[in-house]
C-alpha cells in the first residue's frame, strides 16, 4: 500500500504504552490506536509509507498480520476523519 498518512485538521496525538491515542476537537474526542512501539506520532507526518517506516525503524520483524491489521485501522481512522490519507 502506498499510502501516506496525516492528522486531520483538529486532530492530536500522543503516546502511550498500549500504542497511540488520539483526539478530535469535534465529532467523537478520542481514538485508540493498538500499535504497541510501532507506530509513533512521527508517522504521520505523511513522510512514508507504513511498509516504508517499518523498515525504516527496523519493525520489520511485526508479522504480516500486524502489518495487514495496522493498515485496516489507519484506512478506518481515514475515513472517520482522524487522519487524512496523503
Amino acid at each position: 500500500m502506498n499510502t501516506r498518512y496525516k492528522l486531520a485538521k483538529g486532530s492530536q496525538v500522543r503516546e502511550e504504552d498500549f500504542g497511540l491515542l488520539f483526539y478530535r476537537m469535534n465529532g467523537p474526542r478520542l481514538f485508540f490506536l493498538s500499535s504497541g512501539d510501532l507506530l509513533t506520532p512521527e508517522f504521520f507526518e505523511g513522510v512514508m509509507t507504513l511498509e516504508e517506516w517499518m523498515i525504516h525503524n527496523c519493525r520489520n520483524d511485526a508479522g504480516v498480520a500486524k502489518v495487514s491489521e495496522l493498515e485496516k485501522i489507519l484506512s478506518q481512522m481515514s475515513h472517520k476523519g482522524v487522519i487524512i490519507e496523503c
